[in-house]
């Protein structure tokens, strides 16, 4: 885990100092050990400070700063016979090596076919950026579980896990990398290529009962792929379904599972937490938090997430804390149930699109969130964990967890446009599984709600006399004074 960042001098100059200086922005993502290099040279330093560049010299760059998660994790860039690696993020399942190591060898050959597949081909979260002679490969896994932007200006064409570091160069326009595309980065600009995306498969027919069967089954192996090169992690817990049922498989994976929640201090979902956790018999850490508490974390969130979504804020609060808590109780990976809202059709707003426009309307809804999560939910919550040295995975989005439930009627999700329960076939798998029918068919709840987030930051747009969304605007305007919104 941690951050990676590359560049391209538009006029064939030295672009390695702008490198470094993206790698700085990025320092609270990686701090064991930072590293550049061009396309026939490396250098790897302990400290960002100790990062000696002054004697090298390429119009092409990379850069990675590391967070040792695991033992087999170890510095970057990469450097083989043509050309240097960085390789950001996870591989599932693991391969026996380290993830890069073993993408470097895939990579002998033809690097552009090899490149290709890498995202045809590699389940996982990840990024990664090839730096040859004149240009720069940059790809995303299929569904941007792991943050990447891109941008260019009159001098420089770059990439790096996060905006800031582009926004140090003075690149205002920056956007998400598409996931699933390969991008070629030269003087001229950025050329991408879709290589695999989500896309619907065919709807297969089949009963209830066998398709919980065989997405529980699925589950177990994704989960199990998760966890196996960790002693012991933490679990975003809620009481709800999706984080149970995380939680449980996790256990059935003989895990060292231990349950993290947070909220503010008397919420009444605190009871059920409590008890949803004693009944999975699984240690709860809990953790309360009071109004001046949000209002004291709300600027580093909005500097973390890098947009003033009032939304997205006050879901980020809660996962900034629970990954804050985890690493203070030295848990270095936190599961977490992120999609299982896109693929079995939680969301509430769902039914609105059923009353309006049918079920093929929602049928499509469901396949545009997940496709669109990176943007609305994945890179803000790698964000805010990131901060912590913890590392997010999330077992609903394992490839054939994604293609199966793709492929399920959608009466297996949601049964009407009156359906208040929906995720059918989730909640079927988890009673199968052992998880009790309270927590199984716990109506779905927003984190933001449950936590109380939402409330407290609403009572402090008010103390000010403005709208949530204007108080989120105003405090992302102290934290970030020279971008446009």
């Amino acid at each position: 885990m941690g951050a990676m960042a590359t560049a391209v001098d538009r006029k064939g100059e030295n672009v390695i100092p702008k490198v470094v200086a993206m790698l700085k922005e990025l320092t609270h993502r990686g701090a064991d050990a930072h590293g550049v290099a061009t396309p026939n040279s490396v250098k790897i330093a302990k400290s960002i400070e100790e990062l000696s560049v002054e004697d090298s010299y390429s119009s092409v760059a990379l850069g990675y700063n590391l967070s040792q998660v695991v033992l087999k994790d170890h510095p970057q860039p990469i450097l083989d016979d043509d050309f240097a690696l960085v390789f950001e993020g996870r591989l599932f399942p693991f391969p026996e090596m380290s993830e890069v190591d073993h993408v470097v060898k895939r990579l002998r050959g033809d690097l552009r076919k090899k490149a290709r597949s890498i995202i045809e081909e590699l389940d996982g979260s990840y990024t990664f950026a090839i730096a040859q002679a004149k240009n720069v490969i940059v790809g995303r896994d299929n569904l941007g579980a792991s943050p990447l932007y891109y941008g260019g200006n009159r001098t420089t064409f770059a990439v790096a896990s996060e905006q800031k570091a582009l926004w140090a160069l003075g690149i205002k326009n920056v956007k998400s990398f598409p996931p699933g595309n390969l991008a070629v980065i030269s003087a001229q600009g950025f050329a991408f290529q879709p290589i695999k995306t989500a896309v619907q498969p065919p709807i297969e027919s089949m009963k209830m009962e066998t398709a919980a069967t065989h997405l529980q089954k699925l589950l177990l192996e994704s989960v199990r792929e998760r966890v196996s090169d960790v002693e012991k992690l933490a679990v975003a817990f809620s009481g709800g379904l999706d984080s149970s049922v995380i939680a449980a498989l996790a256990k059935a994976c003989e895990a060292d599972v231990h349950l993290v929640s947070v909220g503010l201090k008397d919420h009444p979902e605190i009871r059920h937490v409590k008890a949803a956790a004693e009944t999975l018999k699984l240690p709860l850490h809990l953790q309360t938090y009071t109004i001046d508490d949000v209002e004291h974390v709300l600027a580093k969130v909005l500097w973390l997430i890098e947009e003033p979504d009032a939304l997205k804020v006050s879901i980020a609060i809660p996962f900034y804390w629970t990954a804050e808590v985890a690493s203070k109780l030295g848990y270095r990976v936190l599961l977490a149930g992120q999609g299982g809202d896109e693929l079995f059709g939680g969301y509430l707003r769902y039914l609105r699109v059923y009353a309006h426009s049918g079920a093929t309307a929602v049928q499509e809804a469901l396949h545009r969130d997940l496709f669109q999560s990176y943007e609305m939910n994945l890179q803000r919550d790698n964000q805010a964990c990131s901060f912590h040295q913890v590392e997010l995975r999330l077992p609903f989005l394992d490839r054939e967890v994604v293609r199966f439930s793709l492929s399920l009627p959608l009466r297996f999700k949601i049964e009407s446009m009156e359906d208040r329960l929906r995720k059918r076939v989730l909640r079927r798998a988890a009673q199968n599984f052992g998880i009790p029918f309270f927590i199984a068919n716990k109506p779905k709840k927003a984190v933001q709600y449950t936590t109380g987030v939402d409330k407290a930051l609403r009572r402090l747009a008010k103390g000010e006399g403005l709208s949530l969304k204007e108080y989120a605007k105003k405090v992302f305007r102290e934290v970030y004074p020279d971008v446009s919104e």
